[in-house]
């Protein structure tokens, strides 16, 4: 009986307490649920409402893809719509080493190699330099490579490397128009030339595809596309037969003479526009290897040089211009020396008593000093000016250099007398030719254009007609059997043309070495074509215009006359006649 009751008792104690409701307790628990579902509701609303931007961004960088549709760059044509520059498709080679190192990253480095020997890359740098970029999306393994190697790229199938559409520059012409045309760099945007200048032109708009793709790449909405457009073409003046025939010539030159450059500028007479402009050395714009600054400078534009006597001519028309002389007017210049202050100045040969012509003819130094000296200097320096030396020739591209004119408040006699053979001043080679097309133009002073031109600019009457026909006479008998320019004479074509010789300036004074030049028209019945030849130092014992420029002159003005179906003037008109007649009167006076 005790032991039942023990074991009652024992039960009893072990029954649990009823549950005691605890309201506070509860109370926090629902206020901490009710807090996080604020919490949670006002964080969606900021997120949707009041800053969907930012969610949106995260969307897209995950899904959005744009791909970029490159536009071709201008062609370049000559004016005969030849081209000479084009842009041809080509591809470049890319890598995403996330996606590589995600794919199991190089594990067979056989595959690797291949394509660091079909890129010309050396195989351990390739791979050093997927390491280090590791953790980058997008890397140019190479740029511009051939059909034939993107296609052999593409066949090792390597996870994270693409191709992607580029356009390359090429250059049929290469180095004949090189300095002329330029060079694009790597992002097809123009470096040097025309390239350079009318880069905002010939550059198109490209185009771009936004799609939207999933987590596999597929393409699952098309969001937008913007169409590319083309570069616009480019014609520019020039006549590439004249081009290389020019450049035939100069390459030539510069082989035989040794000298450090040559160049040739011709310009048409009636349009100002530039049928040839050639350098050399030049250099090939589809060769990057050859890409060296000496050889890219358009030395026909960028250098700047004393014009020797190839200036006299215009001292000439600016006498006749001020009425200082005529074509009858004799000049004493002496036995050949001629005492100016403190200094002399020397003709090559003696001329004694001559006319205007004769003085051009022989290329007296004494006789032009005498007529720069009888004008005031503003008269000589603002012919110098009107015709173009010194300024901007028109043709607007980068780099050309504008020359040097000084600016005194005083000169000395025999400064005013060496400014009339070419000695203190510099002026380019095209601006020399835009003053000697000025000349053909019968006085009219146009700015050059290096781009086919449909109507003519009209330009600017600096000098009278009549005393420019009959400088122009003078300027045919200087290349006649007694003329300094004789070697620049063409057959079957009257001729004008001027020689001339200088020395190249240096640190305190002249150097030893020289500059030969020769610029003149054609044909003079009817002037046409404006030409300027200059040779840079040439080595040996020939050094003067009339020696190395002349024959070189009359090369090209020859071909280049007859391909532009320049009918032959020579002996056909009574003018020849006359002006010769006219000459040999004064000589034996």
């Amino acid at each position: 009986m005790n032991i039942f009751k023990r074991q009652q008792s024992k039960n009893q104690r072990r029954q649990k307490a009823p549950p005691v409701f605890i309201p506070w307790r509860f109370g926090v628990i629902c206020g901490c649920v009710v807090l996080a579902l604020v919490a949670l509701v006002g964080r969606a609303a900021y997120i949707q409402v009041l800053e969907p931007g930012k969610l949106i961004q995260e969307g897209d960088m995950r899904s959005l893809r744009v791909k970029a549709m490159p536009s071709a760059r201008g062609i370049i044509s000559d004016r005969n719509d030849e081209h000479l520059a084009v842009s041809v498709p080509v591809q470049a080679v890319w890598a995403d080493p996330v996606q590589i190192y995600k794919n199991g990253g190089i594990q067979v480095p056989e595959r690797w190699f291949a394509l660091a020997d079909v890129l010309g890359l050396d195989r351990q740098k390739l791979l050093a330099r997927l390491e280090k970029n590791k953790k980058r999306r997008f890397i140019y393994l190479q740029r511009q490579v051939s059909p034939a190697m993107a296609s052999y790229v593409n066949k090792l199938k390597l996870p994270g490397v693409g191709l992607k559409d580029e356009s390359r520059r090429f250059y049929p012409a290469g180095e004949v128009s090189a300095h002329l045309i330029g060079v694009t760099g790597i992002d097809s945007h123009g470096l040097e030339g025309v390239e350079s200048t009318y880069d905002g032109w010939l550059t198109g708009e490209p185009g771009r595809r936004t799609v939207r793709k999933d987590r596999y790449g597929r393409v699952v909405e098309n969001i937008s596309l913007k169409k590319r457009e083309p570069g616009k073409p480019l014609t520019l003046s020039i006549d590439q037969r004249l081009q290389a025939v020019a450049y035939r010539a100069v390459k030539q030159a510069v082989a035989d003479y040794q000298a450090t450059s040559a160049t040739v500028v011709m310009v048409d007479v009636r349009t100002g526009e530039i049928l040839a402009m050639v350098n050399a050395p030049s250099y090939n714009p589809n060769n990057r290897n050859q890409l060296q600054s000496f050889r890219m400078r358009n030395r026909s534009i960028t250098d700047a040089m004393e014009p020797g006597s190839t200036i006299k001519p215009f001292i000439v028309l600016a006498a006749m211009e001020n009425g200082v002389a005529d074509e009858d007017t004799i000049i004493d210049t002496g036995n050949g020396l001629m005492q100016v202050g403190g200094s002399r100045v020397r003709d090559v040969s003696r001329v004694g008593k001559a006319n205007l012509a004769k003085i051009l003819q022989k290329s007296s130094n004494i006789g032009v000093s005498k007529l720069s000296l009888a004008m005031p200097i503003d008269a000589v320096l603002g012919m110098y000016s009107s015709v173009g030396l010194g300024d901007a020739s028109g043709i607007n591209l980068i780099g050309e250099a504008q020359g040097f004119f000084p600016d005194r408040r005083r000169w000395s006699d025999f400064e005013r007398a060496t400014l009339a053979f070419g000695y203190g001043i510099s002026v380019t080679p095209i601006q020399l030719a835009r003053a000697y097309a000025t000349l053909g133009a019968m006085g009219v002073n146009r700015p050059l254009s290096i781009l086919k031109t449909e109507d003519v600019v009209p330009g600017r009457q600096v000098a009278s007609v009549e005393n420019t026909r009959k400088l122009l006479s003078m300027l045919e008998m200087v290349t006649g059997e007694e003329g300094s320019a004789k070697r620049a004479a063409v057959p079957g074509y009257r001729v004008g043309a001027k020689t001339g010789t200088a020395k190249k300036a240096a640190a305190g004074g002249y150097s030893d070495e020289y500059i030969a030049m020769t610029a003149g028209l054609a044909p003079i019945s009817d002037p046409r074509l404006a030409m300027v030849v200059v040779v840079n130092e040439p080595q040996g014992d020939k050094y003067y215009g009339g020696a190395i420029a002349a024959p070189i002159f009359s090369e090209v003005m020859e071909s280049a006359l007859q391909i532009l179906n320049v009918p032959p003037d020579a002996g056909t008109g009574e003018q020849l006649n006359i002006v010769n007649n006219r000459g040999n009167a004064h000589a034996g006076t």
